[in-house]
């Protein structure tokens, strides 16, 4: 991996296919390393290499910013490992304030960050020997987090873990607010925490009982015990489990309603999951819950500002073979693929004028339709094109039948050079064909959506209209947004409030 010892970020290297690439100044290297990142593995880098690379940049840039990265990482990008991260990394390096303490405070918004905090900081500190004492700063906003959760919250991640709760406890030393609150901190000093009535323990009790399960998940669904996400992840279990239309029916409506999915802060990669996996379910219940996906990701894209009639844009997405080998987690099914696809979709049905491509060895052009999201991703998702990356394709066949868009929006891993010239001599790039491009229509732009951060970009960023931009959230078109009011991509970040 090479990174960029200057500070404004123009440094020619070689990407992992050994074809000419662009470094990454510090501070963009660490927003793409972080945003793309839940710590799984890579095709072309693992988490121990991530971890180091997002450790050494943390040294590079100024402490606010990591801070703020952190925040807009998990308030923005609804990641919860890499902004833990984060956190501790900075602890080691920065003192003297109280900006550890408020960035702790802002990224643990579940139970169980409490404890998978400590359990990174204990290990990037002591490694398997246990903790006895913390940074100040990061013992302040843990103990402020503490007042934030309910005994159910807390007895829902109660877990035998490295680090327990009930360590945690005796390491922070949370201060109760009242009494009631004392009484939750007692029953985890106690181990005494009440069972919680979880969707899990109900299949596990029922398991035991004999209960019929399409009973236990129909009730489940009625008491409203199912959240969000439990939804996405078992719609393939309630249709087998053969629960009734009406039951169905009440899923459905959760699934669709607006209000819930904002407030659910999914990823959109999330619903193509739970679509493709429908996809070989035999049951006539199966189209109606495909049908509440689509409107669930449409009600996701309402805040999207597109492109009207007047401005023309084309969408070349990467489907090759690094894309669709590397996951976003170890625990998950889903491919990087499977994000740029979905993201590049929503974005073509924001866009009134939008043509869209998908390369790899080879380059095919597809007219969509503008309603299925879903679809349209599940459908680009089977294309077939051969297993490299050659990017420049995508750019060549504009040139070739003299096609000028205002846009360019290419959704891919950066990881781009030339299959057809033989490994790592690369003699045909997407900055050549671009630049090539531009001369024919030099009112043109670039916008790169980096969906892995490896480190490099196919076009220096410091290239008049070319963009980058980096993350897996929908919130990555606010990102596009203010660079079509002349901002950047870090100014997104440098103006989150801390």
């Amino acid at each position: 991996m090479h990174f960029n010892t200057a500070s404004h970020g123009a440094t020619k290297v070689k990407n992992e296919e050994g074809a000419p690439a662009y470094s990454l100044s510090p501070k963009l290297d660490l927003y793409a390393a972080v945003v793309t990142s839940a710590l799984a593995n890579k095709f072309y880098e693992n988490t121990d290499d991530r971890l180091s690379r997002i450790r050494a940049l943390v040294g590079k840039v100024d402490p606010m910013f990591t801070a703020k990265l952190a925040v807009y990482a998990r308030e923005q990008m609804y990641l919860r490992s890499v902004p833990i991260v984060l956190a501790v990394e900075l602890a080691k390096i920065h003192s003297g304030d109280s900006l550890i303490s408020r960035t702790v405070s802002r990224i643990i918004q579940r139970a169980d960050e409490i404890t998978e905090l400590l359990a990174y900081y204990q290990n990037s500190r002591t490694g398997t020997k246990k903790l006895n004492k913390l940074s100040k700063q990061i013992q302040k906003g843990l103990a402020s987090v503490f007042n934030h959760f309910s005994e159910y919250q807390f007895a829902k991640y109660n877990r035998d873990a490295i680090v327990k709760l009930r360590d945690a406890l005796f390491l922070v030393h949370p201060k109760s607010k009242d009494k009631e609150q004392q009484k939750i901190f007692d029953k985890i000093a106690s181990n005494s925490l009440m069972i919680p009535e979880t969707w899990e323990v109900k299949l596990t009790e029922a398991g035991k009982s004999g209960k019929e399960k399409r009973v236990v998940w129909e009730e489940l669904v009625v008491e409203g015990k199912l959240g969000y996400m439990a939804l996405l992840r078992n719609l393939r279990n309630l249709i087998e489990a053969n629960i009734s239309s009406k039951t169905l029916e009440t899923v459905c409506k959760k699934l669709s309603d607006a209000e819930e999915v904002h407030k659910s802060r999914q990823f959109p990669f999330r619903f193509l999951s739970a679509y493709e996996e429908l996809q070989g379910v035999m049951s006539p219940q199966t189209s109606m819950v495909l049908d509440a996906l689509e409107e669930a990701i449409g009600a996701s894209s309402d805040n999207i500002e597109g492109f009207g009639f007047e401005t023309s844009v084309f969408i070349a997405c990467d489907v090759s073979g690094s894309m669709d080998s590397a996951t976003v987690s170890d625990r998950s099914k889903v491919r990087i693929k499977n994000v740029g696809l979905v993201l590049a979709m929503l974005l073509h049905r924001k866009c009134k004028a939008v043509m869209t491509g998908a390369f790899a060895e080879r380059f095919g052009m597809f007219n969509l339709p503008k309603g299925g999201i879903l679809a349209n991703a599940s459908a680009l998702d089977s294309v077939k094109l051969g297993g490299s990356t050659n990017g420049y394709l995508a750019i060549q066949a504009l040139i070739q039948n003299k096609v000028q868009v205002d846009k360019v929006m290419m959704f891919t891993d950066c990881q781009l050079w030339d299959s057809n010239q033989g490994w790592g001599r690369s003699l045909t790039t997407v900055a050549d064909c671009w630049h090539e491009y531009k001369k024919m229509f030099p009112q043109s732009k670039f916008y790169i959506f980096d969906l892995a951060g490896y480190g490099n970009t196919p076009l220096s960023t410091l290239e008049k209209d070319v963009y980058f931009i980096t993350g897996w959230s929908d919130r990555i078109f606010q990102v596009l947004d203010a660079l079509e009011r002349g901002e950047s991509a870090l100014k997104v970040i440098e103006q989150i409030d801390l």
